[in-house]
């Protein structure tokens, strides 16, 4: 150590770079288990990138009806299978902001086809915060401000518009509110179902392990898509849509926990046998408090990470049920109602737009799948 003349110490020793490893690794130790895993998930940019864009995916859907330009069934009768219009910023060299040009349809007698002809010479200016179709905020307030709108007698079709004139731009942000929940009551169902029957098979054992694993094995065999069909055709016609929406969820939920319930058997067969868990039986603690207090907490980072892998399985089969017309049926609007009207190759091949709703049913699922790659490799954050 040296003595400056301010009173200060200086250390003599050589900078050890093996020594400030050590020292980093220690504060690592220390550090909480939540701090280690945001570090390691920090460092996988496809996850992270997928796990703020569902973030904002999710935190949207309140206010679809707010960024929608019209209700999810507003008709235009004289815009049937009208092409997308792209939104332009500049007229004949000139600056005059975001614009689109109006689509005026014309008959085509050789084809049978209306046609849709762009008018270059009247641009309309797109306004900001404007008035339009009521609909309700979050469910409970109603409004009727939009973020952008056309001007009167002229319409705007973003991503242009399906057999019955309805915009395809707002029924897919609608569509996101029941495609993306969906997924959510799904995982919760069976979420319950996989743990509860997990536990119980993989804590007790014997008999009640073997009941369990019976009815998993049976419900496994079984072929998935005959049986969601089967199960879909049971919801009778006249229910509501919110209630045929909710149906599907729990039947989604359902056909999933079995393979959960055989992860959380497996893990709770080896941590059953660890030292403190005979020690809080030894204490007398019941069987139900050394599920929740000593087991599930060892096997939450796993859970959390199915659950990602899990939900997209569950919007695609929503969008699959649908789209087959077992699942959600109209007047709702989910992704997998709009994919209903693609079914008719030749509709695809003239309008290819009304295909548009597969693009955020595959970003969403490719995002799920990332940030469960993501969240997988960071649950461990002291493997190197």
């Amino acid at each position: 150590m040296t003595h400056l003349p301010d009173g200060r110490y200086v250390d003599d020793a050589p900078y050890d770079p093996q020594a400030s490893l050590l020292e980093l690794e220690r504060k690592d130790l220390d550090a909480p288990n939540w701090l280690l895993v945001w570090r390691k998930f920090r460092t996988h940019r496809l996850g992270l990138i997928s796990g703020i864009f569902l973030l904002l995916s999710y935190l949207m859907l309140p206010f679809a009806g707010f960024i929608a330009p019209y209700g999810p069934n507003t008709r235009h009768a004289d815009n049937l299978y009208s092409p997308p219009q792209s939104v332009n910023f500049f007229h004949e060299g000139q600056f005059i902001g975001p614009f689109v040009y109006p689509m005026e349809s014309e008959a085509n007698l050789e084809t049978f086809q209306w046609e849709f002809v762009a008018d270059t010479d009247n641009p309309a200016k797109l306004t900001f915060f404007c008035d339009g179709d009521s609909y309700m905020l979050a469910g409970l307030i109603k409004a009727d401000t939009h973020l952008f709108c056309a001007p009167d007698g002229v319409t705007i079709f973003l991503w242009g518009s399906d057999r019955l004139g309805r915009d395809v731009f707002s029924r897919i942000f609608y569509g996101a509110q029941l495609s993306l929940t969906v997924g959510l009551i799904g995982i919760s169902v069976s979420f319950v179902l996989g743990i509860f029957f997990g536990s119980v098979a993989g804590y007790f054992g014997g008999r009640i392990d073997w009941v369990i694993n019976r009815v998993i094995e049976v419900l496994r065999s079984l072929p998935e898509l005959p049986l969601w069909l089967a199960l879909s055709a049971a919801v009778p016609s006249n229910w509501s849509p919110v209630a045929v929406f909710f149906i599907i969820s729990i039947i989604l939920g359902i056909l999933d926990w079995p393979g959960l319930a055989r992860s959380v058997r497996a893990k709770f067969l080896s941590l059953r046998e660890e030292e403190y868990v005979k020690a809080a039986e030894m204490m007398g603690a019941s069987s139900g408090r050394v599920i929740r207090k000593h087991l599930l907490p060892n096997f939450m980072s796993h859970l959390i990470a199915s659950a990602t892998l899990s939900i997209p399985a569950m919007i695609l089969g929503e969008t699959a049920l649908s789209f087959l017309g077992l699942g959600l049926r109209a007047p709702a609007v989910s992704w997998g109602v709009m994919l209903n009207d693609a079914q008719n190759l030749t509709s695809v091949e003239i309008y290819p737009w009304i295909a548009i709703p597969m693009i955020p049913i595959i970003v969403v699922v490719l995002a799920f799948n990332f940030l469960g790659d993501g969240l997988r490799d960071s649950l461990d954050p002291y493997q190197q």
